[in-house]
């Protein structure tokens, strides 16, 4: 599910109708597109031939990496089969066709796909917010292994080259993994440009290495007949499980597809997808079976033995470029992610750095880049090579891709009209799919698998927490807040001394006064000549046009309510914000105005509707969030803050 923002000049996007665009800037733009979505969107699954087939040999064979005893023809060409099904059927059909009409305002991803269900069942829905945030915590799990498993895969191959490299891959992929976040704060935007091109030769590559060895033996093209995989699958079940389990390798990074939708468009992901991604997987995963057919020792390592002696450490080299590109989306993807949480009150304000002027989607999260960080050490130290690592993998993944899947489900049946029967004809047998590739992984759980759960498992608790604690705050503060209008007319009723200037109070419930106000009228006795209640909020669509951001009502002689709207993409910029204000008419002045926050100190209640741990937990999160002034880009020195206790 990886999402970069830095690639391409342009936007898949655009205000620009296309119509509009000249003919040459228009195919410039799209293939400027497609390259940059062959260097982001497929950088994970570009990498999964380096390990894929090897796995999936060596779970059919009882675990082994050398020389299976048992290694046949007809095993050969069975296991080709389930994995280039598994791309034309979970990525093809589903993501390729299917998924990539499922946009937002031109966006995708897990979370948009919880805003679209939203939004086709009308009402929000706790079950449907709670496979989203499965989804999302599943998918830092994915972010988690994915660096670590593509890192030591690729430089597993200086052990070809010579066998005293083998020392120095698990340093050297902790010294890459380590440079590669430590690198994260300075923005992606020079190295960016190269990730295009550069897995652009990897795919190259690929393809030439196994046009290379496909004349070993033609018969891995019996391969695309459907027959063999599925025959295999009924004719040996004990071994099905264990084979499935490796084969869905083979379409890991799938997600990206649908993440990246708003970043480069539908036609130039599809278009990458049909014209070189592909056909590359395909060729080179048939040269391995050729390979492998031709010389049963090959399978130790089949993708770095189709290269010659010579072009070995080249091949080293740049597959470990092209697992740094893979790790990078995911990484920026974990970023994205992350902010769209935020935006959705799923998670505390983090604190949101921005690494480019020219790219909004250039962000940086310093605790969600140390916290993966982390993460990732941990499993290269823990787990030590890539085959280890492999068991852990699918849960997360195809965890993810069951999530997705069902939330479809509801809008193809809603928004697109498909309805139940034609949704179920359709979907039902891609669900089948996925939860068996999905069951077939939870059968590692105790060989590795465990790991990407307990991943998961802590960021699904962490976002529980938040949802539910914000709720029981809000409750219990509802209770025992003033009503606004209510303030106004007792206000108008005995007004006390005014002052020149504008008052702008943050809250989160417009209908009840802000505690900034009460305590401001309580200690300091006075009221601004104009007073704004303000409340940002966060739309079911990604991003929000100017002319729909704001909306005024005006509330007494000196009160006015105002409403910022921001999509679930955006980051909340509020002085922006008001200035569109001036041409409804509103006089808005930065330097004359004093913007009053409520600082709350959270303490946790006797009785509450969380367990006292819970509730420890989520005064943590509380203590964690940025701070509003910061979140919200308000001036510093325009800000009053007011100290409030309350318990949760």
């Amino acid at each position: 599910m990886a999402e970069q923002h830095a690639v391409v000049p342009g936007h898949a996007d655009s205000a620009v109708p296309e119509a509009t665009l000249p003919e040459s800037h228009h195919k410039a733009s799209f293939w400027t597109l497609t390259l940059g979505a062959i260097g982001v969107v497929y950088g994970d699954i570009g990498t999964s031939p380096l390990y894929a087939m090897r796995e999936t040999v060596a779970a059919a064979t009882g675990g082994h990496h050398g020389v299976p005893v048992d290694l046949t023809r007809e095993l050969v060409i069975s296991i080709l089969s389930l994995l280039l099904w598994a791309l034309i059927l979970t990525v093809t059909v589903k993501y390729v066709i299917l998924l990539l009409r499922a946009d937002n305002k031109g966006e995708g991803g897990s979370l948009t796909l919880v805003a679209l269900t939203q939004l086709a069942l009308g009402r929000r829905s706790l079950p449907v917010l709670m496979m989203g945030m499965a989804g999302a915590a599943l998918f830092y799990g994915d972010a988690a292994i994915t660096p670590a498993i593509s890192v030591l895969s690729a430089l597993e191959g200086l052990k070809l080259v010579a066998p005293s490299f083998e020392a120095y891959v698990l340093p050297g992929a902790l010294a890459i993994l380590i440079a590669l976040f430590a690198a994260q704060s300075h923005g992606t935007g020079r190295v960016a440009a190269l990730f295009g091109p550069l897995t652009l030769l990897w795919f190259i590559s690929m393809a030439g290495l196994g046009l290379l060895h496909i004349a070993d033996d033609w018969e891995v093209f019996l391969a695309f007949n459907p027959y063999y995989g599925v025959s295999f699958l009924v004719t040996h079940p004990g071994t099905a499980f264990a084979i499935l389990g490796s084969v869905c390798l083979a379409v890991t990074g799938a997600e990206a597809l649908y993440a990246d939708l708003g970043h480069f468009g539908r036609r130039p992901i599809r278009m990458a997808w049909g014209t070189v991604v592909f056909p590359a997987l395909a060729l080179n995963y048939l040269g391995q079976g050729a390979l492998v057919l031709s010389n049963p020792e090959t399978i130790a390592n089949p993708f770095f033995l189709l290269a010659p002696p010579w072009l070995l450490l080249p091949l080293v080299i740049l597959a470990t470029l092209a697992t740094i590109v893979a790790s990078q989306a995911v990484i920026t993807g974990a970023y994205s992610l992350t902010r769209q949480a935020i935006q959705l009150g799923l998670l505390p304000r983090l604190e949101v750095r921005f690494t480019s002027e020219t790219h909004q989607g250039q962000i940086y999260l310093p605790r969600v880049n140390w916290l993966l960080l982390g993460a990732v050490v941990g499993l290269v130290v823990l787990f030590g090579s890539s085959s280890s690592l492999a068991s852990a993998y699918g849960i997360a993944v195809f965890g993810t891709m069951v999530v997705t899947t069902l939330l479809a489900c509801v809008v193809m049946s809603r928004s697109w009209g498909w309805g139940p029967v034609k949704t179920g004809l359709i979907m039902i047998p891609l669900l089948l799919i996925d939860l068996t590739f999905l069951s077939s992984n939870l059968v590692k759980l105790l060989d590795g698998g465990y790991v990407p759960l307990l991943i998961a498992g802590s960021f699904f608790l962490l976002m529980w927490t938040w949802v539910k604690g914000t709720r029981i705050l809000f409750e219990k503060t509802r209770k025992i807040d003033v009503p606004f209008v209510e303030l106004v007319q007792m206000l108008e009723k005995s007004p006390p001394h005014r002052v020149k200037g504008t008052a702008v109070f943050l809250t989160s419930d417009p209908d009840t006064a802000p505690a900034a106000l009460l305590h401001n009228l309580k200690h300091n006795k006075v009221l601004h000549e104009k007073n704004v209640i303000l409340t940002v909020n966060s739309a079911d669509i990604p991003r929000v046009e100017d002319e729909d951001r704001v909306s005024i009502e005006h509330v007494g002689d000196s009160f006015w309510r105002i409403r910022l709207s921001y999509g679930y993409m955006e980051t909340p910029n509020i002085p922006r914000g008001l200035a569109i204000l001036r041409k409804q008419g509103f006089k808005f002045d930065i330097m004359a105005t004093s913007f009053f926050l409520s600082r709350r100190s959270i303490r946790p209640a006797s009785q509450s509707g969380m367990p006292l741990w819970q509730d420890k937990l989520f005064i943590s999160l509380a203590k964690s969030a940025s701070d509003a002034t910061d979140f919200f880009q308000i001036p510093t020195g325009r800000v009053v803050e007011v100290g409030t206790q309350v318990t949760v």
